[in-house]
């Protein structure tokens, strides 16, 4: 044998070896694969601690607040690391006991937990300390979940159940409360090979089966307090070449039904509702298949949406509550099993600008 094929043997055999060595593995050479945040929907046990007088005295997008965040693992072991918070918003932050938050944390902070691939979260709190407070969050987080039902572009949420010290100088106060996270905007775009569209947009330049699909959830949920033209409370990404509206903040919609939500006015104007509970179709005019194509959708969706509801009961602190979100929600079936109330009600009011 020469020299040369006696060393490509050697080579062949050393190389296959390390190949089956690196498939076999051990227990302690193939770390466990984590668990994402948004992959599980079971509430994540957290602890946090901050002073809400400091976050709400930052006054911009590049100060935080420095603190550890704790969690829960599946094996009921604590686990924690540093994160970075700042204030957003600003009805809740001029409004609310509890301070609505952004969170931040690096790349390395995160690897191998809950949180790897998240470096940006928003965190939804309660408004008020009112009994009723942990339920509203509640019924925000199913707003999000619903969407998920109508529409593949949303924003994915994970509910947790905080315990949040709340520092007051060399006192302390404890609360506990139900809260979610809510994936960054840059992670939606990039779920979908997109990108996160910053200026504004005419709603007749939307996708416009999106954009349907968005303007009836508004109606269902009864929200009013949203511009796809200008973006409030609506980010917009392209998705290849079609423009696609995702709605977020649903906190002065009429299903959530908060102590401290308003009707909203469109550029001062009133829009002539008495109540957060009455529903106004906003969305524009498209051509009528569209309509009848979305509004299928949503008929075909109702045994999925009133299972989702059904299975967030647990959740509730006060059954009342529960009940009358749930009849809400499918109250706005009686339009759109009607043909005639949906071209009324939903088709003719649709807006030309």
């Amino acid at each position: 044998m020469n020299k040369q094929l006696h060393y490509f043997l050697i080579f062949i055999t050393v190389l296959f070896n390390a190949v089956s060595y690196s498939q076999e593995g051990t227990a302690d050479t193939i770390p466990e694969k984590v668990i994402g945040l948004f992959d599980d929907d079971l509430p994540l046990n957290v602890r946090m601690s901050y002073s809400f007088k400091e976050i709400k005295k930052k006054t911009n997008d590049t100060t935080f607040v420095y603190t550890d965040l704790s969690y829960e693992a599946p094996d009921g072991s604590w686990l924690n690391f540093e994160t970075r918070l700042r204030r957003r918003g600003n009805y809740r932050l001029k409004n609310c006991y509890f301070p609505p938050i952004k969170f931040k944390a690096k790349k390395k902070k995160v690897k191998s937990t809950v949180f790897e691939g998240n470096k940006t979260l928003k965190i939804v709190m309660p408004c008020l300390m009112q009994k009723d407070n942990s339920d509203n969050v509640i019924k925000e987080y199913l707003a999000y979940k619903l969407y998920e039902l109508i529409s593949p572009y949303h924003f994915k949420t994970r509910l947790m159940s905080l315990a949040l010290t709340e520092e007051r100088g060399n006192k302390v106060k404890e609360h506990s409360v139900k809260s979610f996270f809510i994936e960054d905007d840059k992670q939606v775009a990039k779920r979908f090979d997109a990108r996160v569209y910053k200026r504004n947009n005419h709603p007749l330049n939307h996708d416009p089966v999106e954009s349907v699909r968005n303007a009836l959830f508004m109606y269902m949920i009864g929200n009013t307090d949203f511009s796809q033209t200008y973006q409030h409370n609506m980010q917009i990404i392209f998705v290849g070449t079609s423009i696609i509206p995702l709605p977020f903040d649903f906190d002065m919609s009429g299903f959530v039904n908060s102590s401290y939500a308003v009707v909203s006015q469109i550029k001062g104007r009133d829009l002539g509702l008495n109540s957060v509970q009455e529903r106004m179709y906003r969305g524009f005019v498209r051509d009528e298949a569209v309509f009848y194509q979305v509004r299928q959708e949503y008929i075909d969706l109702k045994p999925e949406i009133t299972k989702l509801l059904d299975d967030h009961e647990k959740y509730f602190d006060n059954p009342k509550e529960f009940s009358n979100a749930k009849e809400y929600i499918l109250s706005c079936y009686k339009v759109l099993m009607n043909k005639e109330r949906f071209k009324k009600e939903i088709i003719d009011q649709a807006r030309n600008e």
